[in-house]
């Protein structure tokens, strides 16, 4: 089998199992995927939809069809000269219901049972500066819908009694009896909490448990168990003991000695105590493996990190790691597509209309506050107090008071510039230092002179000395308690203040507000793309490269044609302005304000333009309510993310209501419908212009391309759980059984074919190739004449061939008022040139006969001293990207 040259994720659960995934191998097969790129296969929540909520993870997931449905699925790979590739979660197990086993013994026996340590769990909470006796050697548990007594005296708690075995049930939930709490002669009649002396029984055995019932909203204060962010049924795990990762891992790793497995990707790396250990005992355990494996397949297995990168963050290099999962690539080809000429009148747009700032790292800071205060309080105090107990160890902190600390920790976390450091017992690496530095600075500005002297020692404490270095042992400890617990509090901190909280408050454009994205950074010229994508070939050659992902917020097509918005953003602005007056009808006048908010209002307009399929008969009733359905899931979602009219926390639902009744009003309502017509039109041709020069990128820049399941036609899609709806194979298995040349599928292209016909073209290409792509140089091209911003082009080279990639962007004013065709006509591109280099450094360049892949044709071109000039022209002609091949 083949090394990874192209992977495809696949969303697994009950409706989509490993036996129907062995119908699709050929397909993809056939498409050019060398490696299928599985979700977690382990044992998850009984009808889990994505398999990131495990229960067990020393068995593969029975609702996927088990270990067997495994092994079909290898086997169906292996024939074809195919592998798979495993997403796994160290970092959290599922613990709602009474499915994970390991935390049902914690419930049962406490600090006693042998899994005690498994997960994050703090056994001696504080309450501020004074131990909580009701959480002393428990565990609090905040599952119940309302308050503790509420429930206690509502008949909800029934206690039951199964195989000798006492548990108290409260809906989907086991709440399991230490038997050595039990006087032997109870019976469950006696709990009928709907009577008051069944109600106290039931309230004195529970107080002897190891855990405390408590109503859900007391999770943010008081929980003493680290959470997947804020997520109270999902605990944290303690992959960082040794014990703990060999059990985690020992399926896992089993599946790799038998070859079943060629790569991992981990999920949320970040979230782990040691991010970097971890990395390398995996490495290192890996290794070991290749000796076990079997002939024939590859030995080497890599190590990819979900991992969001800053603007200006790259990985770590020592960590013995393959790459991401691509989120910051998808970033990059966003930004590459949007015109920064944009970006001034679009923020004045939004301004105009919705009297908020435009700045979205102003955005950004407010909602890390608000997820300091409400959502992870208990972890921020928590950091605080291991602060608080370091001070305290030292005669000169020791005045240094616990609000103090808990002053200058906001503002740190509020202004730090990346999901998290990686400070370790040696302190912070360099590489991270300069991030440490801007919180600081910023942070600085935000406290009142006396904590100024505390963000020194904080700077000193989490990681500007290095731990290792205390004489004291205490003190050591005391110290890399709190830089663990300060790196595994910025990093859920960013991920709900950018992605789920600031991407839904401002909206100057949402194609620049995805998972990964940096919606700072309006727009990339071609020289800092090319830069981006050198610094992949050189230190991360082999990184998954994606544009569609389980997490996007917004399909990768919807994106491209919201990034055509920023080429004219005037006749934007004078678009929403006319709506705004049509629909002013439509709008609710509520207590709390009107519904919605001119800043839902004009991010629901986006929506509605790029979501709006080419082919969408949107006069068709039924088609019409389809997509209406699909956009209000996503605006309730928006509007509980945001966090300002509603909340997950506590919805609000009138004001949902009318804004639902908005939405539906728009499509409704004749006139507005077919003026948001219109302007959908107009962004088909440069979407999909933009779809296809997306695709190409990802597929002929360095990396390893990652697809994602249904995205090679034309993807639409909006949050999960719309990017992970059914997938029509057998359409998709039609078009691409009948191999339609890319010339005729261009004729339809709003069927999505062409998107197809690309795509496997280019893995074919990869496939003869591999070498071209996965070694071969970067080199940038500097396209000449009239319309050269309108193009971005390089040259990937081995000793063996030369690959020449032609593709355009900022097209929407390329394109004639009839066009028919996403295709720029060879007229514009009048005056405009490629000069290829012709050095010694590089093979046989002073040949100039090219072939194009995606035609067919034959190019021959005349060479001029140290270049050959290649018009676009030709180029361009008859497709709207080109790709060319020189072989030796």
């Amino acid at each position: 089998m083949s090394g990874i040259l192209a992977t495809l994720r696949l969303q697994f659960h009950g409706g989509c199992t490993l036996d129907d995934a062995c119908d699709w191998v050929d397909y993809y097969a056939a498409l050019g995927v060398s490696h299928l790129y599985a979700s977690p296969l382990l044992a998850s929540r009984a009808g889990s939809t994505h398999g990131y909520d495990g229960v067990d993870p020393t068995r593969i997931d029975p609702e996927l069809g088990g270990e067997e449905a495994l092994g079909r699925l290898v086997k169906a790979l292996r024939d074809r000269g195919m592998g798979l590739i495993l997403d796994i979660v160290p970092n959290h197990l599922a613990v709602g219901g009474s499915e994970n086993p390991w935390w049902q013994e914690v419930l049962t026996h406490g600090p006693r049972s042998p899994y005690a340590d498994f997960f994050d769990i703090d056994w001696h909470p504080f309450n501020k500066d004074s131990p909580d006796p009701t959480l002393t050697g428990k565990v609090l548990l905040p599952f119940l819908g309302a308050p503790y007594a509420e429930v206690l005296h509502s008949g909800e708690l029934v206690v039951r009694q199964d195989e000798g075995a006492w548990y108290v049930q409260y809906h989907e939930h086991h709440f399991p009896i230490d038997p050595e709490t039990l006087g032997g002669q109870e019976d469950p009649a006696d709990f009928d909490t709907t009577q008051a002396e069944g109600a106290q029984r039931l309230h004195d055995l529970l107080e002897r448990q190891h855990y405390r019932l408590a109503f859900w909203r007391t999770a943010s204060d008081e929980i003493n168990w680290r959470r997947f962010f804020d997520i109270t049924e999902l605990a944290g795990v303690r992959v960082e003991l040794d014990r703990v990762f060999v059990r985690t891992h020992e399926t896992i790793f089993e599946l790799i000695a038998r070859g079943w497995v060629d790569g991992l990707r981990i999920d949320h790396v970040d979230g782990l105590a040691d991010p970097k250990g971890y990395c390398r005992r995996l490495r290192e355990e890996l290794d070991v493996l290749e000796a076990r494996r079997p002939e024939g397949v590859p030995r080497h297995v890599p190590i990819y990190l979900e991992k969001i990168l800053a603007g200006d963050e790259a990985l770590h290099e020592d960590w013995g790691v393959t790459g991401t999962t691509g989120y910051e690539f998808m970033n990059q080809v966003s930004a590459l597509m949007h015109d920064p000429e944009g970006e001034t009148p679009l923020k004045a747009l939004w301004q105009e209309v919705t009297g908020r700032s435009g700045d979205f790292l102003a955005e950004v800071r407010q909602a890390r506050g608000e997820m300091l205060e409400i959502n992870l309080n208990s972890e921020f105090h928590g950091c605080a107090r291991a602060l608080s107990r370091l001070a305290k160890h030292r005669l000169e902190t020791r005045d240094i008071t616990l609000g103090a600390i808990e002053r200058a920790l906001h503002a740190l976390v509020v202004h730090f510039p990346v999901y998290r450091t990686y400070a370790d017992g040696r302190g912070r690496p360099l590489q991270d230092a300069p991030f440490f530095e801007r919180a600081l600075e910023g942070a600085w500005q935000d406290v009142n002179p006396p904590e100024r002297d505390v963000l020194a020692w904080l700077d000193r404490w989490l990681g500007g000395e290095a731990p290792n270095s205390c004489v004291d042992p205490a003190e050591r400890e005391l110290r890399l308690e709190a830089i663990q617990r300060f790196q595994q509090l910025t990093s859920p901190a960013a991920a709900k203040a950018v992605e789920d909280t600031a991407g839904y408050r401002s909206a100057v454009l949402l194609s620049r507000n995805d998972v990964g994205g940096d919606p700072e950074t309006f727009a990339y010229s071609p020289e800092a793309f090319h830069i981006a994508c050198q610094a992949r070939a050189r230190s991360f050659p082999h990184t998954l490269i994606t544009t569609a992902t389980h997490d996007h917020k917004r399909g990768e097509d919807v994106r491209a044609r919201l990034a055509a918005l920023s080429e004219q953003p005037w006749l934007f602005a004078e678009q929403v302005r006319q709506w705004r007056r049509m629909a002013s009808p439509l709008r609710e006048a509520l207590a709390s304000g009107v519904a919605p908010s001119p800043a839902d209002e004009l991010m629901l307009y986006q929506l509605v333009l790029g979501a709006w399929d080419p082919a969408l008969d949107i006069d068709d009733d039924a088609t019409r309510q389809g997509f209406l359905e699909r956009l209000a899931q996503w605006q309730e979602k928006a509007l509980r993310e945001a966090k300002l009219r509603s909340h997950w926390l506590w919805p609000e639902v009138q004001y949902e209501t009318a804004c639902r009744n908005f939405l539906f009003g728009l499509l409704e309502e004749p006139a507005l419908r077919s003026d948001l017509r219109e302007a959908a039109r107009a962004l088909d041709l440069p979407g999909a212009l933009n779809g296809l020069a997306q695709t190409t990128l990802r597929l002929t820049t360095p990396g390893v391309p990652d697809l994602y399941q249904g995205t090679e036609f034309w993807d639409y899609s909006l949050v999960d759980p719309d990017n992970r709806r059914p997938v029509d194979y057998a359409l998709r298995q039609e078009a691409l059984k009948e191999r339609e040349s890319l010339g005729a599928a261009l004729g339809h292209w709003r069927d999505g074919r062409i998107k197809q016909a690309l795509i496997g073209e280019l893995l074919a290409l990869r496939q003869r190739f591999p070498a071209l792509f996965l070694e071969g140089d970067y080199l940038p091209l500097e396209p000449q004449g009239a319309r050269s911003r309108h193009l971005l082009a390089f040259l990937r080279v081995t000793s063996s061939a030369r690959l020449l990639v032609v593709v355009p962007r900022l097209t929407m004013g390329l394109l004639e008022g009839e066009a028919s065709l996403p295709l720029v006509p060879a007229t514009y591109w009048e005056g405009t040139w490629l000069a290829l280099p012709t050095r010694d450094d590089i093979p046989d360049a002073s040949r100039q006969d090219w072939s194009n892949v995606l035609t067919g044709e034959s190019m021959q071109m005349e060479e001029g001293g140290a270049s050959a000039n290649m018009m676009v022209g030709e180029v361009l002609r008859t497709f709207p990207v080109g790709v060319f091949l020189q072989e030796k």
